[in-house]
Order: structure tokens, then sequence, then C-alpha cells
């Protein structure tokens, strides 16, 4: 016969409410977890899916995702003529905030370097690629957009050809697919009376330019679009990805690419370093730190549980030490109940968890190996916390059975 399974069974119900208690507040240690899992993720996200070998980004910064990085369109032909080279691409990325059916809609914008790019890679739930230059989006499933539905951003609507899944910024905003072009429109979407007062400004300074003054048809290309201004340099991108041929070494073209004194260069494995040393940071310590005093309060609460348990048995306890039975038996109806309590709470944790999680805002991924962690945990804490509960069980005195 088993004592701690016949206790439980005898107080049934207080046990199910111990468990599901100790169960709620492991599934917060797990969430908590889980929740670091996923910032790594989605920071190293678009580093591992894009599959650059090398990012050529503005000189001493340490952009484009850990900061804002603007270097000149024309790097990606300078990039491409470097020896080991097989091929560059634009990479253009920034983040937005409009307002759909009413609600505030963030959106991580990112250009595909058409028609090298068309979003190939991605891993789509429904529809297509990119199949033109302009006015098409491949929307992540957490934007909420369907296929065929408008956005309208800037002065231009987007149709949405596709929808892919997972793909979620640092910042945890669904992450949007334009070709660089239609991102660089929307990042420098100018309003048109913005622009108006800009060219009144351009004709207001070059009627006092002595050039303008001897040439007066030169004050008529004030008024063009800035796109048809041969001076007007093109519009900055964020970076540029290099992909390195087979066979040639990537440090030789780094340390090539890295002389140029305009630019900085990081290799996929340094630019994903820099995230997690950087914005992810202080969210892991945050979230570890958290960890810790969770852990330490399941613990103190499964202690004074067992102790509360246990004083509730002092009267079984001394009938058993008095028909003699050996402390052995004492202790394993201890210990065998925290470990049943802990176990328990552990499953119930892991089950109600995986049934919220996906509907938290943020992802929360539940690694095996993190969950391996915890029930380690979770055993050595039903050890320890059983200590008070059997330190006062070894103080009960046979004769309290006859009190």
């Amino acid at each position: 016969m088993n004592l701690a399974l016949k206790d439980i069974r005898h107080s049934s119900g207080r046990f199910a409410l111990t468990a599901v208690g100790i169960g709620m507040l492991l599934m917060v240690v797990m969430g908590m977890g889980g929740i670091y899992r996923g910032v790594v993720e989605d920071a190293t996200l678009l580093i591992d899916r894009v599959g650059a070998d090398l990012w050529v980004v503005q000189r001493n910064t340490r952009g484009p995702f850990a900061e804002q990085s603007r270097v000149s369109s024309n790097l990606v032909y300078r990039a491409a003529a470097v020896p080991g080279v097989q091929s560059s691409r634009e990479f253009v990325y920034h983040t937005i905030q409009r307002q759909r059916n009413g609600k505030p809609l963030r959106i991580a914008v990112l250009g595909l370097s058409w028609p090298t790019d068309k979003g190939g890679w991605l891993s789509l739930t429904a529809g297509r690629t990119l199949g033109q230059a302009h006015y098409e989006v491949i929307a992540d499933e957490t934007l909420g957009l369907k296929i065929g539905e408008q956005l309208t951003l800037g002065k231009e609507k987007y149709t949405v050809v596709g929808t892919t899944n997972n793909m979620i910024s640092s910042g945890g905003d669904g992450i949007a697919f334009f070709t660089v072009t239609d991102a660089q429109a929307i990042q420098f979407d100018t309003p048109g009376e913005a622009m108006r007062l800009e060219r009144e400004a351009r004709e207001s300074r070059g009627s006092r330019f002595e050039q303008a003054i001897l040439q007066p048809e030169m004050l008529e290309n004030a008024w063009r679009p800035s796109s048809q201004l041969p001076a007007v340099a093109r519009p900055q991108i964020s970076a540029v990805m290099v992909t390195i041929s087979p066979g040639a070494e990537v440090n030789q073209v780094a340390e090539i690419i890295s002389g140029w004194g305009d630019v900085s260069v990081y290799t996929a494995d340094g630019q994903r370093e820099l995230l997690l040393q950087g914005s992810v940071e202080k969210v892991r310590r945050q979230i570890g730190l958290f960890r810790v005093l969770l852990t330490f309060i399941a613990a103190i609460i499964m202690a004074l549980i067992l102790y509360t348990l246990t004083l509730d048995k002092i009267h079984s306890i001394a009938l058993l030490k008095l028909i003699g039975a050996p402390n052995r038996v004492i202790l394993g109806l201890i210990l065998q109940q925290a470990l049943i309590l802990g176990m328990v709470g552990f499953v119930i944790g892991y089950l109600v968890g995986s049934q919220l999680f996906p509907m938290f805002p943020r992802r929360v991924i539940l690694a095996n190996s993190d969950l391996l962690q915890l029930a380690g945990i979770v055993l050595a804490i039903s050890i320890l916390s059983s200590l008070l509960g059997i330190w006062k069980a070894m103080k009960v005195s046979p004769n309290e059975a006859l009190s």
C-alpha cells in the first residue's frame, strides 16, 4: 500500500488545486524562457533566412538591424566587381505604423532586390511570389492581410499576392515584402503640400543664384519632381547583401570591401552576434532575472505547501510512529508527495501553456532543452522543498497520537 497515493486520494480536492497553482506558476517560468527563445529567433530570422554571406553597411554602424544604416545604391555594383563575389543585392528595411480598421498596424517593410530576388526563399502559406516590379506585396500572416487585399501606403495601393508565417522583426512586428523601389517610395513618401513648399524653396534659392540670373530658364527645373533632377542622387538603401562564389574565402572578400572608407562589413555570424549582444541582450537579462525569481518563488511556495500538508498529518504521522513504522516510511510519504506534486504541476503547466502561448502577441518557443532543464529544476525543487516537511515530521512525538 502506497501511503502517499492513499493520502492524495483522501484529500484529492486540495491536492488538485495545489497542483494547478504550481502548474500555473511553472507555466509562467516556461513562458519566460519561450519568450526569450522567440525574441532571439525573431531577431536573427532574416539573417538566417536571407542567406547572405556578408552584410555591407554604413561605416562605423551596426546596421541594418541593430541601428540605422544608409549606403549609396551604387554600392551594389561596386561589391559585385570584387573578386570572389558571386552576387550582390540591395537591402532596404524600415518600420512604419498606419491605421487599419480603426486600429494601429505596425509593419516592418523589407525591400527585395527585384528582379534578382522575387521572394522565392520565403515559405509561402498562400498565394505567390512577387510578379512585377511595383504595387505587389507578400505579407506575414500576423498582419491580418488576405490575398487580393489592397493596402494604401503613401500615394499608391499595393495588392497582397502572397502570405507567409513566422516572418517577424526583432520588434515583434510582421514583415511585409516589397520590391526595393516600392519600399523606398514608402519610406521617402512626401505629402503634396511638402513637395510644393520644397519646389518653392528651390525657386527662391535659385533666384539668388548668379547662374540662374544669367539663364532664367534654369529655374524651370525647380518645379520638376526630385526624381527628374539629374543632380539629385537616388534614394539610399539600408545595406548590400553579398553572396560569395563557391571556393572563395569569405574573410578575404570581407577584408577587401572593409578597406573602402564609406562602409563596414560583417559576416552573417557577426551580424547575428551584434544583434544578440545589442538589442536582445537586455531582454535576455531581464527575462533571465524573472525566471530566477519565479523559480525561487516556486520553491518557497512548494516548501510551504508541503509543510502545511505535513501539519495536517501530524496525528497520522504520530500514529505511524506509535505502531512502530520506520522513519523511511514517513520520509517516503512526504518525498513521494513532493515529487508527484512537482510532476503533476509540470505537466499541467506544459499542457495549459501549449494552448495559451500561441495567443501571445510575441512568439513563444518551447525548446526541448529548456523543458528538460526546467524538469530537472522542478525535480530539485520538489526534493528540497520536502525537507521542511520532513524536518517537521521527524520532530513529531509518538505520544501526540494519544493526545
